[in-house]
């Protein structure tokens, strides 16, 4: 999940659409309300709450042009004020930490199929959303949709968060596609190497928090960020001693 979310997360920085993957994350909470309220797996619930609060984000900036994150912030505020006024309080503390010890093995299939799909998916059309962010007008004139593009990509991201809701929670998922493609671009000297060390340094701050809330017997989510901190704070100290 790390690596998906890493991978995404370069493109996000590249965007200066860091805290839209933050934001996005609590959008899942009516998601996971109607789901613990009607007695079905509450991430089926915010699957879907955030596929379709990515296509009217989409849809919305399409119609009023306004940027993405100010969409993003207005459905943010209002999924959150929803989730919290529905959703009872034992639960809502899992869903805006997370679980880990209830990530059961079929979940755990489906998040590595769901991680290694949005990776390809992503790769697919990473050059194209690179290229519309430099100039949309040359993009169109390459034959690139930009429009449906960028709906994919919002598409690709709500996948990724979802999947990650369950291991961080929705108050730190959005950690997973800001901080390790925050510390992929301070040492990366090109595209190739900034995409594949976001996916890598997503890895590692996953893998190392989960081994050291095991260790410790404490919450996963916490020990995620801290494991990426750490990560970014060595990225920012090799850029540094560079210059």
């Amino acid at each position: 999940m790390g690596v998906s979310a890493g991978y995404l997360g370069s493109l996000m920085v590249l965007k200066k659409m860091a805290l839209v993957g933050d934001a996005l994350s609590h959008v899942a909470l009516p998601g996971l309300a109607l789901g613990i309220l009607f007695n079905f797996n509450p991430f089926i619930g915010a699957f879907a709450f955030l596929f379709v609060s990515a296509i009217i984000i989409w849809h919305l900036g399409r119609v009023t042009k306004l940027p993405f994150e100010t969409i993003v912030g207005a459905m943010f505020t209002l999924a959150l004020a929803i989730g919290i006024l529905i959703i009872p309080e034992p639960e809502l503390l899992e869903a805006l930490f997370g679980d880990i010890t209830k990530v059961t093995i079929i979940e755990t299939v489906v998040a590595v199929v769901v991680s290694i799909t949005a990776i390809i998916l992503t790769k697919t059309i990473y050059r194209r959303l690179v290229l519309g962010m430099i100039s949309e007008e040359l993009a169109v004139s390459k034959g690139i949709d930009v429009s449906k593009t960028n709906l994919l990509y919002l598409l690709l991201v709500s996948l990724v968060v979802a999947v990650g809701i369950k291991i961080v929670g929705t108050l730190l998922v959005g950690f997973l596609v800001i901080v390790p493609a925050a510390a992929a671009k301070n040492v990366s000297a090109d595209l190739s190497k900034y995409a594949i060390l976001s996916a890598v340094f997503g890895a590692v701050s996953t893998c190392g928090g989960i081994l050291s809330s095991s260790y410790l017997n404490l919450p996963t989510g916490p020990f995620v960020v801290f494991s990426g901190i750490i990560i970014f704070s060595a990225t920012v100290l090799a850029k540094w001693k560079a210059k």
